[in-house]
């Protein structure tokens, strides 16, 4: 990057904006997918029952603490395969 004059690093940085964007939203997209799909089952009303709540929350909490252990996992590969 260091080899990049100012504009291109601007550029550069924005495209990294962008995707960084895109990931959170595509992840923050299948979070909200899965844990309808696997907590809300009642149709009834517009608001969740207790029940569907709690599920919402502990599914939330494990996709979330997953997302970061992968990430995670995947820094200290990067970081091995960059030192090797």
């Amino acid at each position: 990057m260091e080899r990049l004059n100012a504009k291109e690093q601007e550029a550069l940085g924005q495209v990294l904006e962008a995707k960084q964007l895109k990931e959170y939203l595509r992840m923050y997209s299948t979070l909200t997918q899965n844990c309808f799909k696997d907590c809300v089952q009642d149709f009834t009303t517009n608001k969740l029952s207790k029940k569907e709540g709690e599920c919402i929350i502990k599914c939330a909490e494990k996709f979330l603490k997953h997302s970061e252990r992968v990430g995670q996992r995947f820094a200290e590969f990067n970081a091995k395969q960059m030192s090797s």
